[in-house]
């Protein structure tokens, strides 16, 4: 069951009920009320078995190290983004808001601390780069292709200048558009890169809900594909290293490939209806793509920036109905991006295309911050192996 009494919970935590109260006024455990009796409440699995983990009083240090790889505390200090109340912040501002009005490029100045004209000028990329050896069949392997080339030529990270880091930074996203919208229009050498993006899918007139995708997506704190770039650069390695190894993380299914999870569960949905597609998915014991997020306990507010500029479509609405129904789980932006393609008519890979692009720009963000940090990641491991 996804829900379970008051007993249960205080059992399974093994505090007074006060304690269970204030973690639900705190937002890191969720409640409903009990359909039977309306006068209790149940609470949500999930969220008491993972402050279950935590244990009570002062940790031993190698249990704070085994909950931090684990959403638990930070791993690193950044001043990039964060999540507070239910927002993301991206250097203190709301990633919401910015949403509204700034592209990508003016996000990617604010993180990158830099001014948006350097950005701009480096688009289109540089033309001076190696070919891939074979022409990619996906837009993943072409990105890859792409940021290989370039991780074998650029310069290490390790003690360089701010500004050329910078200038690094503004070159690989450059190349990473080239790779996915192609060269500009003849005379459009000036477009946004959200502009660039709806003139290669041929919906020029669907430019700004692709701007607002690209600006939400832009970083999302210390994510396993983040984690994984600064991993990368904290070797001294060049940007383009960093954002090779990214993207590689980014493609597993419980990341980046969290949409085509939910593409599967969307067919499923066709097939049989949302209510039955949602109970066989849980009765398998998977958790459901595109629902739920463990930092956002009341929605996700990305998906929520998105899905208040969409149409309701079916099955997409009675899912969402439903995942809330039975799992107790709200839409997450792996819901909303595939939304926003059937919406506007876009290519199968949009949503993670989407993903990409926008997010490349928060990994450049944290490898400049930890190619200043000139200092390599190192966690220890608790052995649990064979004496």
């Amino acid at each position: 069951m996804v829900w379970m009494t008051a007993a249960e919970a205080l059992t399974i935590l093994n505090v007074r009920p006060q304690t269970l109260y204030a973690n639900v006024s705190r937002g890191k455990i969720r409640a409903k009320a009990d359909d039977a009796d309306p006068r209790r409440s149940l609470y949500h699995r999930d969220d008491v078995l993972r402050m279950a983990r935590r244990a009570n009083g002062r940790r031993k240090i190698d249990a704070v190290s085994a909950q931090a790889m684990q959403w638990g505390d930070p791993v690193l200090p950044s001043s990039i983004s964060t999540t507070a109340d239910g927002r993301l912040l991206y250097r203190g501002q709301d990633a919401a808001v910015l949403a509204a009005s700034a592209t990508l490029e003016e996000v990617a100045a604010l993180l990158w601390e830099c001014d948006a004209s350097r950005i701009r000028a480096a688009l289109p990329a540089r033309h001076d780069a190696p070919p891939a050896a074979a022409a990619p069949t996906s837009f993943l392997g072409a990105c890859l292709s792409s940021l290989a080339t370039l991780a074998a030529s650029d310069a290490p990270s390790l003690a360089r200048p701010a500004d050329e880091l910078r200038a690094d930074a503004a070159t690989i996203l450059a190349t990473l558009t080239e790779t996915v919208a192609g060269p500009p229009p003849d005379g459009a050498a000036g477009l946004t890169i959200s502009a660039r993006l709806a003139h290669a899918w041929g919906r020029p007139n669907q430019e700004d809900l692709i701007r607002r995708a690209l600006v939400l997506m832009a970083d999302h704190e210390l994510n396993a594909s983040t984690f994984a770039a600064r991993v990368a650069v904290s070797t001294g390695a060049s940007l383009a290293a960093g954002v090779l190894a990214g993207l590689a993380t980014l493609s597993g299914p419980l990341h980046g490939g969290a949409s085509a999870q939910f593409a599967r569960l969307l067919a499923l949905a066709r097939q049989t209806g949302a209510r039955d597609a949602v109970a066989q998915w849980l009765a398998g014991g998977r958790p459901l793509p595109g629902f739920g997020h463990p930092l956002y306990p009341e929605g996700d507010p990305r998906a929520r920036a998105l899905l208040e500029m969409l149409p309701k479509t079916q099955p997409h609405a009675a899912l969402a109905a439903e995942a809330e129904a039975q799992a107790g789980e709200l839409p997450t932006v792996d819901f909303a991006l595939p939304l926003l393609a059937a919406t506007c008519g876009l290519p199968d890979d949009a949503p993670l295309i989407l993903f990409t692009l926008g997010r490349c720009v928060g990994w450049l963000a944290h490898a400049l911050e930890q190619a200043q940090a000139n200092r390599p990641i190192r966690p220890r491991a608790r052995y649990v192996g064979p004496a």
